[in-house]
């Protein structure tokens, strides 16, 4: 078996490592986070160098390709950053809008640099249960008319539009999955408000808490291009996960980085504590966990651009092993650094609040394993 990367795969890691260590200076990073978003000349510097590579490719930029980029970005700032966000939102928006709307969404995306809308799928008492969203759409006296709330909204205070997920109460289910449509709603009329959730971590992804109340729509704000509903969604949500997972492997793979060059400078007893036996085990367990989760993350993305028949459970594995394994990781480093890993001038520190966030986001642990759990028994069926 090849794993070696094809020499465009290692262009594409090339051009965003060089992007990526010219704008995510230690200084540029903490300012930042502080500012909870980055400057309109980063994210048009990152959208213009996307497009630049996907103009390139014959098919167009793959989920592979687009988990080297996140992964080396990551590694680059040791954050997350809002790209993994853009890029399965347009994923999204790609699987359920028609042509038009579409192309729309995305020329606008090319020439600003961000997003004309943010994307509201969890709601506060489903989480990652979806099929148990709430927020719903009913023709009432003539008018469409949207209720409910939604949570974790990216960028969902500023973003001109929201597409929002709702159950369509006005269609009849036709099978065991509620009629889900989704509508892209201008974020400016009557009856939606949005307040900013204020996390402990991922401070350059800012979110929202966004609540409609009797929000009278329009039938043309609907996307229509893909009429699969929950079933097709699940689908768009394993993008998502693989995008998580490729910022949490980028992020504990440069908290290993700075782990090791601490270990190397830092001495105890008079010898480096690098030679300490305790702390080399520590940077061993350390290295295989990011080895593992790189294979794990790869084999996912490969088997989704591929449609392998296992796909989804390479998906849920690698989601249930990598964001856990990264937030160890980055504990690991910390602990490593000692008292300096534990201060706001150590990214590490950040680092690990970002990477057990991820553990959450996506479809927490323990919902991989409730996916996880059926397709392994189906699997050992033929043995």
């Amino acid at each position: 078996m090849d794993f070696a990367l094809s020499d465009n795969q290692k262009n594409i890691i090339a051009t965003f490592r060089e992007f990526g260590e010219s704008v995510f200076t230690p200084e540029s990073v903490f300012q930042w986070r502080k500012d909870q978003g980055l400057p309109d000349e980063v994210v048009k510097g990152f959208v213009d160098r996307y497009f630049a590579l996907d103009d390139q490719c014959p098919d167009g930029m793959g989920i592979m390709s687009q988990t080297l980029i996140l992964e080396e970005l990551c590694r680059c700032a040791g954050a997350a950053l809002p790209f993994q966000n853009d890029l399965f939102n347009l994923q999204i928006m790609d699987g359920f809008a028609d042509e038009a709307v579409s192309s729309r969404v995305l020329d606008d995306y090319r020439q600003t640099g961000r997003l004309m809308f943010s994307l509201g799928v969890s709601e506060p008492n489903a989480g990652s249960d979806t099929m148990s969203m709430t927020t719903s759409v009913e023709t009432r006296d003539g008018r469409l008319v949207l209720n409910g709330k939604k949570t974790y909204v990216n960028n969902g205070e500023y973003s001109p539009s929201i597409l929002c997920a709702a159950i369509d109460k006005d269609t009849p289910s036709e099978d065991e999955y509620p009629s889900l449509s989704f509508w892209l709603i201008p974020h400016d009329l009557p009856g939606i408000r949005a307040v900013p959730i204020n996390k402990i971590g991922q401070s350059m992804v800012p979110f929202a808490s966004v609540s409609f109340d009797e929000v009278e729509l329009k039938p043309e704000y609907r996307l229509r291009g893909h009429e699969g509903g929950f079933r097709h969604l699940f689908k768009m949500l394993e993008f998502g996960r693989v995008f998580t997972c490729a910022a949490s492997l980028g992020m504990a793979q440069v908290a290993m980085e700075d782990a090791v060059a601490n270990a190397r400078v830092r001495k105890a007893f008079g010898v480096s504590i690098g030679q300490f036996q305790q702390v080399e085990q520590m940077l061993t367990d350390m290295e295989v966990s990011l080895r593992t989760m790189r294979s794990m993350l790869y084999q996912a993305a490969w088997a989704i651009e591929t449609d392998q028949p296992d796909k989804r459970l390479a998906v849920a594995l690698m989601k249930r092993y990598i964001p856990k394994t990264a937030t160890e990781v980055a504990s690991s480093a910390m602990q490593i650094l000692g008292g300096l890993g534990y201060t706001e001038s150590a990214r590490v520190s950040t680092i690990w609040q970002d990477c057990r966030g991820n553990q959450i986001a996506e479809g927490t642990d323990q919902i991989m394993v409730y996916i996880s759990a059926p397709l392994i028994m189906d699997s050992y069926k033929q043995v």
